[in-house]
């Protein structure tokens, strides 16, 4: 059994799987449509909320250099990325990666741990958004019950579990369940659904930059980068890296990309440019916001949960329309996060069920939507639950980790095959070979170290979870255990 613990999936065969011959997927998404799910993906929490966290509690106006900084180590992550997914273009991404080049036992458990980053992430964000959503309702007037509008559950480090009188969080809920429904109807319906909402999501962003720049005071900006205050962290340089640690999570997003490899029209081509287009892009935007937002008001007023409210007071009251239509396009651009974070987690189950570690269900096509019914359907209720009963905290803190893994094992594959199959024709390589796919796994595994023990727990507890699934269905059911067994 430990030998088959090993066992590797031939490329061959999954370059087979992904052309097609054998039925599967719908191709219909375009080189501009996973770029724009790219964005819609990235683009969502970190622009509103972490660029003044950040600046406000580490780095002052030199924030901007801690979104340089984490960009760098993300562009590692996502030139991996984009080297294996126009090497294997195949819906289970990392999974499929992992199972090529590591074998199946690592292929689950990058797959399983693919859960805290793609449905839980999507669950975080349906949090946001209701909270979101009952703010934009407050400024007309109309107010939801808490009871119907928040977590039953509350959780902390230092006191853990405790009830909080609330029943369910009923927004976040509907909200899952209707992106859910759209991905179950299609791709294009989703696709032309995502790119709505990220031109909406982009003219709110434009319109602060265009609105805000005029009323920028330089000495908001001076000193750009605040003396560190004896502590670790605290401004200075430290301070920089550690907003790094902050905002790398705002770029969360690109790699679902890799998952929707067996939609795309051109794979080999369209996979690269969507994921290093859309983190380009999104660092950009990242950037100028941050030297708009430190620049209209002082880093130190921006550590509430809703600093990009603070700026827009500032501009003064002749701008109180934009207050109302960023909300809305605050609104927008986390319905776009939910939806290609769930849909990367759909095309994960359909692939690990399509090799036999779960059961069929999740990899039967319906036949008018060609979509995976059943299993959208499954991870949708699921993420219903979720996000109705669970904290935004516990959430989020489930994400970040399973990210970090996901992100070191694809650097450290695109390393293993580069020497163990070297003649392979790669339609796209990562360049500066082996040094950035080393930085890659270098900087996950720093980054991880950084994390508190509470998060490492909560990781080996769902691992754990993962591992009674697999060695009690998925191993006595896989179909290349089963191949290798026949010869």
């Amino acid at each position: 059994m430990s030998k088959g613990l090993f066992v590797k999936k031939s490329i061959d065969d999954l370059r087979d799987e992904a052309s097609g011959k054998k039925g599967g997927l719908s191709r219909s998404l375009t080189g501009m449509n996973l770029m724009s799910m790219g964005i819609g993906a990235i683009v969502g929490a970190g622009v509103f909320v972490l660029v003044g966290q950040a600046a406000a509690e580490y780095a002052g106006p030199g924030v901007v250099f801690s979104f340089i900084l984490a960009a760098i180590i993300c562009a590692f992550a996502a030139l991996c990325y984009a080297e294996f997914a126009s090497l294997i273009p195949i819906a289970g991404g990392p999974y499929s990666y992992a199972y090529a080049t590591l074998g199946e036992f690592a292929a689950w458990t990058i797959g399983w741990s693919l859960s805290l980053e793609y449905l839980f992430s999507s669950a975080t964000v349906s949090v946001g958004w209701s909270g979101y959503l009952s703010s934009f309702l407050q400024d007309f007037g109309l107010y939801l019950p808490a009871k119907i509008a928040s977590s039953p559950l509350s959780y902390s480090v230092a006191e853990g579990w405790a009830k909080t009188g609330a029943i369910i969080n009923l927004p976040a809920a509907l909200i899952m369940g209707f992106i859910g429904c759209m991905i179950a109807t299609g791709i294009k319906a989703a696709a032309k659904f995502n790119n709505i909402v990220v031109v909406l999501k982009l003219t709110v962003i434009v319109l602060f930059i265009i609105c805000g720049v005029s009323y920028i005071t330089m000495d908001n900006w001076t000193p750009f980068i605040p003396p560190n205050t004896g502590t670790f962290g605290e401004f200075g340089v430290s301070g920089i890296l550690r907003g790094a640690g902050v905002v790398f999570f705002a770029y969360i997003g690109f790699d679902a990309l890799s998952t929707l490899a067996q939609e795309a029209r051109n794979p080999q081509k369209d996979l690269p440019v969507g994921m290093i287009g859309s983190l380009g892009i999104s660092a950009t935007i990242y950037i100028i916001m941050a030297l708009v937002l430190t620049g209209v008001v002082g880093y130190k007023a921006l550590s509430g949960p809703a600093p990009f409210s603070v700026a827009l007071e500032a501009l003064g009251p002749k701008f109180i329309w934009l207050r109302y239509v960023s909300k809305f396009g605050i609104l927008a651009g986390l319905s776009s996060v939910i939806l290609v974070m769930l849909l990367g987690q759909t095309r994960i189950f359909y692939t690990m069920a399509h090799d036999g570690l779960l059961p069929r269900a999740f990899c039967k096509m319906n036949r008018k939507h060609q979509t995976p019914f059943f299993n959208t359907i499954f991870l949708t209720i699921a993420g219903m639950v979720i996000a109705g009963f669970l904290p935004v905290g516990i959430l989020g803190l489930m994400v970040s980790i399973g990210t970090l893994m996901a992100f070191g094992i694809v650097c450290f594959g695109v390393l293993i095959l580069r020497y163990r199959r070297p003649s392979l024709h790669r339609p796209f390589k990562v360049p500066l070979f082996p040094w950035i796919p080393l930085a890659g796994v270098f900087a996950c595994i720093l980054q991880m170290t950084f994390l508190p023990s509470v998060i490492w727990k909560q990781l080996l507890v769902w691992i754990f979870l993962g591992y009674i699934i697999y060695f009690g269905y998925g191993i006595r059911n896989s179909h290349i255990r089963k191949k290798v067994k026949s010869k």
